[in-house]
């Protein structure tokens, strides 16, 4: 396989290397050459045939990091164009805007709001990582907002199309900044500010040919870490332009196209904040790599962060939940057990249904793999003795005076062999469906 005039596969044959970890150089080099191994692992390639083989083989959607320290992220890097062909492997990061033109005060409450939304689903941090800072009259101010963001963990985004003010805003948004500004008026400028900032340079342009001819030019002048606006004159036109640049840097190779982008959906439906959360939810799919909106509270970011978590996590690897005794409505020592798996889709439509019930109980989770409960116990993981050895290692017996262990109805053949394993317990097939979890346990407790 030649790469601009290299050829992989006359590389000295080295047996055993300590470099690279591979037996032979012609074992690493097919593994270089799929991309499966990156070309810098070995040190006996010049530094030139290294820059074209990385190149050659990195994926067609370049890989782009943002921010510094706790905050860093990294976008792109996508090979596919769905879930389902291969696992996506960046999450898309959400947004919201503030600008100099708020009063002390709004900019105070849009703060606030970004604090409380700080919660852990599935083993993920949840939260707003980035703060876009929108320039309107008010330089010192501007800045100011900008140096604020940075202090508060957040990855700042200066969204400005005035060169000396993004200047003097990336001097003290810190390393990775966001500079939302590069148009067709002022590309030189912008680029050299980028540069010496060691910035992401936003790139914004009236349709998606004068996009690609942009971009273009950029590159040229010899930057590639840029993130493409896909547009904001229409919901209709963001959308269709999201959806052709990946697809043209994915399917048709095209590195021009071959960048991360960003969705002002607070531009696409101004003052409407619903709108924003549906068009939010969509670009999680097709395709924005950061999603802005006007602001963010807890509500809009529960189903927000949940669908982004669903597809962004690896298909073959389910969701799963941690084995341990969960409690619900304040139990008091006296109250039932419910048993089922820890895959978490099981985890939280159980959970729901039993705090909505209103009646104090127990649900242990024991270790089932991250299987539903059918196919858990068809492989073996969710058997009579399963459960019976999380009920006794976990010591349930000491929380609960109460000796109701309630299985899932799905799997009400355990319940004989799971009675003779836990004499002391009195084992009660529950419902078939979590929905009907409410009404058993208003039943049960009466």
């Amino acid at each position: 396989m030649a790469v601009k005039g290299l050829d992989i596969f006359k590389l000295t044959p080295k047996s055993n290397c300590k470099e690279c970890g591979f037996p032979t150089c012609m074992a690493f080099s097919m593994k270089a050459a799929t991309g499966a191994v990156a070309i810098e692992k070995c040190p006996y390639i010049s530094e030139e045939s290294k820059e074209a083989l990385s190149e050659a083989t990195a994926p067609p959607m370049k890989t782009i990091k943002v921010g510094a320290g706790d905050a860093e992220a990294t976008l792109g890097g996508e090979t596919v164009l769905f879930r389902h062909e291969k696992t996506l492997v960046h999450k898309n990061l959400f947004a919201v805007e503030l600008s100099d033109a708020m009063s002390d005060a709004e900019v105070d409450a849009a703060c606030a709001k970004l604090e409380k939304i700080n919660y852990d689903r599935i083993g993920e941090m949840m939260f707003v990582e980035v703060v876009g800072v929108r320039f309107a009259a008010d330089q010192d101010k501007f800045v100011a907002l900008v140096k604020k963001v940075a202090d508060c963990g957040k990855i700042p985004m200066i969204i400005t199309v005035d060169a000396e003010v993004a200047k003097a805003a990336v001097a003290v948004a810190g390393a990775k900044a966001i500079i939302m500004g590069a148009t067709k008026d002022n590309t030189e400028a912008m680029v050299e500010v980028a540069k010496a900032a060691d910035a992401v340079l936003g790139v914004t342009a009236d349709s998606i040919e004068a996009l690609h001819d942009l971009v273009e030019a950029i590159e040229k002048l010899g930057y590639k870490n840029l993130i493409l606006n896909v547009g904001e004159a229409s919901i209709k036109e963001a959308y269709a332009n999201a959806i052709a640049i990946r697809t043209s840097a994915i399917k048709g190779n095209d590195r021009t196209f071959g960048y991360p982008s960003i969705v002002f959906t607070n531009k696409l439906a101004p003052g409407n904040i619903n709108l924003q959360i549906a068009l939010a939810s969509a670009f999680v799919l097709r395709y924005g790599s950061i999603i802005v909106l006007e602001e963010m509270d807890f509500n809009a970011a529960l189903p927000l962060f949940g669908l982004r978590q669903n597809i962004f996590t690896d298909p073959q690897k389910p969701m799963r939940v941690e084995p341990k005794v969960y409690e619900f409505n304040k139990p008091t020592g006296t109250d039932p057990v419910l048993v089922t798996v820890d895959f978490a889709l099981s985890y939280f439509v159980v959970a729901g249904e039993i705090e909505r019930s209103k009646v104090p109980a127990y649900l242990a989770i024991p270790d089932a793999g991250g299987y539903s409960v059918l196919t858990a116990w068809a492989a073996g993981k969710f058997g009579s003795n399963v459960i019976a050895n999380f009920i006794k290692e976990n010591n349930v017996a000491d929380l609960t005076t109460s000796r109701k262990l309630i299985l899932p109805g799905k799997v009400a053949v355990l319940q004989g062999d799971l009675a003779e394993l836990l004499p002391e317990w009195e084992v009660v097939v529950g419902p078939n469906e979590a929905m009907q979890i409410p009404k058993f346990l208003r039943d049960l407790q009466a």
